[in-house]
């Protein structure tokens, strides 16, 4: 399957700021491990000053929770230290972000749905779109119920559409 790079993310290449919202439902597994894994490469490559990331998710439910204990433990193996505190997306987010990055299709659907104009519903990108190594996945799979298996492939795949999120912006 050949992804299309969004136009909204190739419109916000090379600018001065850029903010970019994670999603997944509860903000404790996908968001805050893509935020986490985004956070790094920006640091890594000097670009803090550039880049406003955060994560938020559509349910409200773990609202000031840290990211789940198995997510944090599956990214601090691979040197991400994820410290966010789950909060619910707030309609304010369609001022305060130019991407807002889903992390399936039911998130995307939702953000859309929510979105107040046309213009912010652009915003809402699929984070998918963004990977290449893993042309069998059609969207990050919630690994909340998974095993191991699952918080391991999550992070496969954010660490893979993050870099390329992060080289299509970073012109």
């Amino acid at each position: 399957m050949k992804r299309e790079i969004p136009e909204v993310a190739k419109d916000l290449a090379g600018k001065d700021k850029i903010g970019i919202l994670f999603v997944c439902l509860g903000n404790i597994c996908r968001s805050p491990a893509a935020e986490g894994v985004m956070r790094q490469l920006v640091e890594e490559r000097g670009l803090e000053k550039r880049f406003k990331i955060d994560s938020a998710g559509l349910y409200g439910g773990h609202a000031g929770d840290l990211p789940d204990h198995r997510m944090r433990v599956h990214a601090i193996q691979r040197g991400y230290g994820l410290i966010h505190r789950s909060r619910k997306v707030r309609m304010s987010d369609f001022d305060d972000f130019d991407l807002i990055v889903s992390m399936d299709h039911s998130n995307y659907d939702r953000l859309r749905e929510m979105a107040p104009t046309v213009d912010d519903e652009k915003k809402v990108v699929r984070m998918i779109d963004f990977v290449k190594g893993f042309p069998q996945c059609d969207c990050v799979p919630d690994p909340y119920y998974d095993g191991a298996e699952g918080f391991e492939l999550v992070l496969d795949l954010l660490e893979d559409g993050c870099v390329n999120l992060l080289d299509v912006l970073a012109v």
